[in-house]
Formats: C-alpha cells, sequence, structure tokens
C-alpha cells in the first residue's frame, strides 16, 4: 500500500521509484551544471578572484574599509587579531583566510609597490617561501598614509553601499580611489576558467600618464610609462614589441633579471633583488640541481645570507671564474632570470575583460569621473540646504521681536513652528531651524554673521552648478588630485630596465659540443654513452620485453623531438642527459620530462639546425608534410601541444632530408608507390595533409620508405598523382626489411 501511494506522488518526469534509493530522477547533465556549478563559478569570478576598476577584490575592501571604520587611518596602531575580528562582520571566511590577505597588503611582507597598511611585527616576506608571518596575536597594524587616497571622499555619497551578508552593516561596493590603484599595485587571482595578473607600475608614470590620456586621449602610452615597476626591484629585460602587446591587449610576458654585485677582494657575488615570480629557496634548490648535474661549476658555496637588513644571497666564486660570464649562465639555467606573464583581467559592471594599459586608464577616467559628480552633487546638495536655512534665518532678522513674541505667545510648544511659518511666510525646515535656536544667539550680531554666508554661499553653489555642466573644469579636478598624489607619494623607480644577452652566444660557450652515442628504447629509455665507455662495454642492458628503436652518434647540443602519442611534443638537449653505461638502464624520459600519465613515445627526431620536413602517414589514407622549423621556438618551450594532426591514428612518421618514394598498403591489400613530392608542405604543425591513398570501407596498414629492387613490378604500384586507389597485391608491405 506504502509503495501504491509514493508512486502516485511520482512525478510524471521522474523514471522510476527504487527500494533503498528513492525516487530516481533523469536529468540533463548540462542543465545540472547551469544550475549547480555555474551559479558557484560566477560567484568565484565576481566576487572573489577579479579585481575592479578600484584595484581591489571584495576580501581587500573588507578588510581595508573595516580599518577605516575603527579609526585606523589616523590612529594607533592595534592587534592584527583585533581587526582579522572585526572584519568577519564583513567577510565571514574564517581568521586565517582574512588574516593572509592583511599580510599581502601590509608593508612589512614587502608584496606591494605601494602598501596599503603599516604593520610592525614578523608579516614574512614576499621573496622567502619559508619565512612564516607571526600569528595575528603577536603583530600589530594600522592603515598607511595612502589610504587617506582611498577614502577621502567615500562618506560623500560617491559610491554605492550595499547591506553585508547579515544585513546588520553596509560596505561600499567600490571604493572611490583617486588614483588608478589598479595598475599602481600588483594583484593576482585564480577565478574558474579564467584568472587575472596585474604587475605594478611606478605611482608617478601611472599619474603622468592618466593626465596626459586626459588632456589627450590620442597619447601614446609608452611616451610616460617606461614599463613595470616590480616591490623587489631588478631589472626588465626591455622589449618594445611585447611592451606595447601588454600596452594595447593586457596579455604578454616581461622578463625579469635580478641584480648582484661583486666583491672582487673576497670574490663574492651577492643577489640582493630577485624577479617577483620566484623565491630565495627556489633559486637555491635549482643551484644544488645543476650542481649535482656538473653543470654548474664555478662556484664553492651558496649561502642565504638574508638579515633585517633585506634580501641577500651570495655565491663564493672560484679563482679564475669570470662573475659577469658566470651570472649570465645562472639567469639562464635558474630563476634568477624569470617572466611575469601579464594577464590584464578586471571586472568592469560586473563584466570580467581582458585590457590593456590604455583602455584600463580609460575606464579608471569614466569611474573617477563618475565619484567627483557624484562628490560635488552631495556637497551642492548641503549647501543648497544650508542657504535654504540661512534664506529662512534672513528673514527673521526684519523683525527678531516679532519672531520672540510669536514664540512666547505661543501657548503649545507644537504650535511653535506653524505660526513661525505664518508669521514670517517661511516653510517648515526654516520655521524648525529658527526654532531651535539658543537663547544666546538670537541677537542682531550672531544673526548678521550667519547670513553674511549667503552671497558666499550662492556663488559656490553656482559654481558647482557650473562644474557638473563642465567636462573640462572635472577633468581639471582629477588632473590636480592626480598632480598632488604624484608629488606626495611618488618614489623613484625600483625596477630598472637591462638589454637581452646573445643567448645563442652563451649556448655556444656553455655547451660541450663532443660526439656521443645516444640510444632510445620502445619503452622510454634514453642512454647517452662516450665512444671509448661504448667499447669497454659488453651487451647494452634493456628491461625484459624492451628493444631499441634509435641508435646514433650526436653532438651535445642536438636537439632532441620525442613525439607522443597524445599528439605533443617534449623538446631536449642532448646535454640535458649525463653520460652513463651500457650496463645501465639510462634515463626514463617519460619522467624526466614529465609527461602525462600513460603517454608514450612513438618517434624521437634529432636535429641540430631543424632542416628537413617530417612527413606523417595517418590510418585514414592522409599524409602531411610538415617543415621542422615549424617545431623551433624562440623560447625554451619544453613542450608543444597539437603537435600534429589528431583526426586519425598515426602510422607512421619519417625524418625527409629530402623528397622520395615510399610504399603504401591499406588493410584491404590494395599497394601505392608514391613520391613525397606530390605532397606539398604546410606550415601548420596539426595540419590534416593531403588524402594520399584513396580507401573505401578500409584502413591505411603501413607506409614505408621505398628503395629500387625492393619489390618486383613495382611500376604496376606507382603513380604519379593523388589519390590514388592502388593496386591489389600479395605482397605483405609490413613485412619488408631494410638492410
Amino acid at each position: 500500500m506504502k509503495k501504491k501511494n509514493e508512486s502516485r506522488k511520482t512525478p510524471k518526469k521522474l523514471d522510476a521509484y527504487i527500494e533503498g534509493a528513492g525516487i530516481v530522477e533523469q536529468r540533463n547533465i548540462v542543465d545540472t551544471l547551469e544550475e549547480n556549478y555555474m551559479p558557484y563559478a560566477m560567484s568565484v569570478i565576481v566576487s572573489r578572484a577579479l579585481p575592479e576598476i578600484d584595484g581591489f577584490k571584495p576580501s581587500h575592501r573588507k578588510l581595508l574599509y573595516t580599518m577605516y571604520t575603527m579609526g585606523l587611518l589616523k590612529g594607533e596602531r592595534t592587534k592584527s587579531a583585533n581587526i582579522v575580528g572585526q572584519t568577519m562582520k564583513l567577510n565571514p571566511h574564517g581568521d586565517q583566510a582574512i588574516y593572509a590577505t592583511m599580510v599581502r597588503l601590509a608593508r612589512g611582507n614587502g608584496a606591494l609597490l605601494h602598501p596599503y597598511i603599516d604593520s610592525k611585527g614578523n608579516f614574512g616576506k614576499a621573496y622567502s617561501r619559508d619565512m612564516s608571518f607571526a600569528a595575528s596575536r603577536y603583530t600589530e597594524a594600522k592603515l598607511d598614509p595612502i589610504c587617506n587616497e582611498l577614502f577621502g571622499d567615500i562618506d560623500k555619497d560617491t559610491v554605492d553601499f550595499v547591506p553585508n551578508y547579515d544585513n546588520t552593516l553596509t560596505e561600499p561596493v567600490l571604493f572611490p580611489v583617486r588614483f588608478p590603484s589598479v595598475l599602481v599595485n600588483n594583484n593576482i587571482g585564480i577565478a574558474v576558467s579564467m584568472a587575472s595578473n596585474i604587475c605594478s607600475f611606478n605611482l608617478r608614470e601611472i599619474c603622468e600618464t592618466t593626465i596626459a590620456m586626459m588632456k589627450d586621449p590620442e597619447h601614446d602610452v609608452s611616451a610616460t610609462l617606461k614599463g613595470p615597476d616590480f616591490p623587489g626591484g631588478g631589472f626588465i629585460v626591455y622589449d618594445e614589441d611585447e611592451m606595447q602587446k601588454i600596452y594595447k591587449t593586457g596579455r604578454g610576458s616581461i622578463i625579469v633579471r635580478g641584480k648582484y654585485t661583486f666583491d672582487p677582494d673576497s670574490r663574492c657575488i651577492e643577489v640582493t633583488e630577485i624577479p617577483p615570480t620566484t623565491t630565495v629557496e627556489a633559486i637555491i634548490d635549482k643551484v644544488l640541481e645543476l650542481v649535482k648535474l656538473g653543470k654548474i661549476t664555478e662556484i664553492s658555496d651558496i649561502r642565504d645570507e638574508t638579515d633585517l637588513s633585506g634580501l641577500k644571497l651570495t655565491f663564493d666564486l672560484k679563482k679564475g671564474k669570470d662573475p659577469d660570464e658566470f651570472m649570465r649562465k645562472m639567469f639562464r639555467l635558474t630563476p634568477l632570470q624569470d617572466a611575469f606573464s601579464c594577464n590584464f583581467n578586471v571586472l568592469i559592471a560586473g563584466n570580467p575583460r581582458v585590457m590593456g594599459v590604455y583602455e584600463i586608464l580609460q575606464e579608471w577616467i569614466a569611474f573617477r569621473i563618475d565619484c567627483v559628480k557624484r562628490m560635488i552633487f552631495f556637497e551642492l546638495g548641503k549647501k543648497k540646504d544650508k542657504l535654504h536655512l540661512l534664506l529662512g534665518l534672513k528673514k527673521i532678522l526684519l523683525d527678531i521681536d516679532k519672531a520672540i513674541k510669536i514664540i512666547r505667545e505661543t501657548n503649545e510648544e507644537a504650535e511653535v513652528v506653524p505660526n513661525l511659518m505664518i508669521g514670517f511666510g517661511i516653510d517648515e525646515i526654516q520655521a524648525d531651524y529658527v526654532a531651535e535656536i539658543k537663547l544666546r544667539h538670537i541677537n542682531r550680531e550672531y544673526i548678521l554673521k550667519r547670513t553674511e554666508e549667503i552671497d558666499a554661499l550662492k556663488d559656490e553653489i553656482a559654481d558647482m552648478e557650473e562644474t557638473l555642466e563642465s567636462p573640462r573644469k572635472i577633468k581639471k579636478y582629477i588632473i590636480d588630485e592626480l598632480t598632488e598624489i604624484s608629488e606626495k607619494y611618488g618614489q623613484p623607480r625600483k625596477t630598472l630596465f637591462a638589454q637581452a644577452f646573445d643567448d645563442d652566444e652563451e649556448e655556444e660557450e656553455a655547451i660541450p659540443d663532443y660526439t656521443v652515442n645516444c640510444f632510445l628504447t620502445a619503452e622510454g629509455y634514453f642512454k647517452r654513452i662516450t665512444s671509448q665507455s661504448l667499447r669497454m662495454s659488453g651487451e647494452q642492458k634493456l628491461k625484459e620485453g624492451d628493444e631499441l628503436i634509435f641508435e646514433q652518434e650526436l653532438t651535445g647540443k642536438t636537439d632532441l623531438l620525442f613525439f607522443t602519442d597524445k599528439y605533443q611534443v617534449y623538446k631536449s638537449c642532448v646535454n640535458d642527459f649525463a653520460d652513463t653505461k651500457a650496463s645501465l638502464l639510462g634515463d626514463y624520459i617519460p619522467a624526466k620530462l614529465e609527461m602525462e600519465q600513460n603517454e608514450h613515445i612513438i618517434k624521437m627526431i634529432p636535429t641540430e639546425d631543424y632542416s628537413g620536413q617530417i612527413i606523417l602517414f595517418f590510418k585514414n589514407g592522409k599524409c602531411a608534410k610538415v617543415p621542422l622549423s615549424s617545431f623551433e621556438t624562440k623560447t625554451r618551450r619544453k613542450k608543444l601541444a597539437n603537435a600534429y594532426y589528431d583526426g586519425s591514428e598515426l602510422i607512421a612518421m619519417y625524418l625527409l632530408p629530402e623528397d622520395r618514394d615510399f610504399i603504401l598498403q591499406s588493410e584491404a591489400g590494395k599497394v601505392l608507390i608514391f613520391n613525397s613530392a606530390l605532397v606539398l608542405p604546410k606550415a601548420a604543425r596539426d595540419t590534416q595533409g593531403v588524402q594520399v591513398m584513396r580507401l573505401t570501407k578500409t584502413e591505411l596498414r603501413s607506409a614505408l620508405p621505398y628503395d629500387e629492387g625492393m619489390i618486383d613490378d613495382a611500376d604496376k604500384y606507382r603513380s604519379k598523382t593523388v589519390p590514388s586507389a592502388g593496386m591489389m597485391s600479395k605482397l605483405d608491405v609490413g613485412q619488408i626489411t631494410f638492410e
């Protein structure tokens, strides 16, 4: 009976009632994602991870506004734990999350070019991975003076306020920042399916650029904005094209190099500034790894001598070693030179947008103009209200005795205001203001002084109304603010500029170039063996069931391209591998090159100059010819995705120094011989190529290089055009072997 009743209640769209599981409903997974995951994703994007045009994420804004309401803009420092506790009224995400946000904004941490929090105590260091910050009960903080420029107009209706999570308080949606803080301090955020990575720029340069853009919308940003300015200093390896790309699109990469000095007496190299993307510990770990591999032999010791005076990483250089050449090598092999990837993703009116510097400044100017207009309109309303009261007070001046008489002769208190309204022809607000005047102020001198303000107020109101109607005056007001802020808080650049080294020359000098014997097995083991060691060795040691698929003499500078079954190419160099012996298994390539799980090598192609072409054959009968130079990259990329066509299974791949004949056989037994010159090369690595063998309800079985005399009656199978269906044959092409 129970089951019968339950089945009656089941909606029509539900499939069934399962005992123990309840009602089971069939739903479209897309609908489920839209209803459940998409709101979460949007919340992360809009309310957590991405900064807005004022330069702050919600967590930053809640923390700083709490400190402002606590009176920490001018007061003494208070315990960080107190600030964290108060912030939870606006941000209920846990004290550790709030304190971590606070640490990053603090002067003691050094993560920001212009910190917003004046801190006391151990707040850790941005350049250290292992230097932890002290607990919030030990540290103290207050707002830094630059926060005056964040909150200066916040009480004048310049921005909207919204209720907090429990509707007990209100908080600002944005800060009415008086300078483009979104570009002055770096900001990193990872949302769902998108991220933001904004580098910092020098305050003076940003203010100067903003002023220039307000005067001339066509202003060339690069004329006043030299480049990013990182809080940790260092040197930017200047690339004008890349910088212009960042200014225009908001995307690009900036190469940052550490700063060092050399003491010839002690032969010590002291690194005092490092890129913002790394830490002292990461650099030390990499150097130690390179020392173990024998790639760095110029130093006898490395020490982290960081103390209260700041960062210091010391290398003891061996005698006879050139410090500048050694540091060039360090910049090339370690994070002492690293790339900062720019992704200027900012929320504008709740929508994420990737914008260049020019567009961000235009948006900030529009935002600031709106703030100034709202502030002027707010103050205009206050002055109009004051003028209205003073005009009522002026009428009292005509007959003070009459006003006193009206008040004295009124029997009920509630009738005082109406009687004054009737007696002097003023409204309720004016009459209420007159009725509240103290007895001591009912004298001609006081009233005359107050009414003298009327003319000045009228002039101010007229000036404000004119300003609201004049974009030029509003812009001048903002320009004056920016000029004042630039002079008050501006500081010299910390990050300077350097020219790129000639990496090709360095590579020539750094890489030993002797000949070695290289071996690769089907399981992915690679060996590099010197000729002397090979002569003294016995048999090659291989795993059971493994076999050699490559054996060749190569130089140390030869690049190795490892093609995998997941349509990717991993790049390495012979010199990336240490010399070994035949009696050892060798380096396991998937682990060394950090390949994906269950990813296997199908081909290794060595090259020194990326000359020649590769030819690829696919199961669907198509053939692609790609110049090897398409796999050459200016940067040292170790992995190339979409390295070849993924629309059909790869049958064979060959390095093609020059065009030659190939013999193909289908599963149906047809054989075709054609010359690779019939296939035109395509620059795109993932090109699908052209149809070479016409297939009907079958697939390509094999593709092998063809030499004259390999088979009888070869002309019968040869075709001068492609695609071709080939000819039936009893020959098993896959079994042909080559001497």
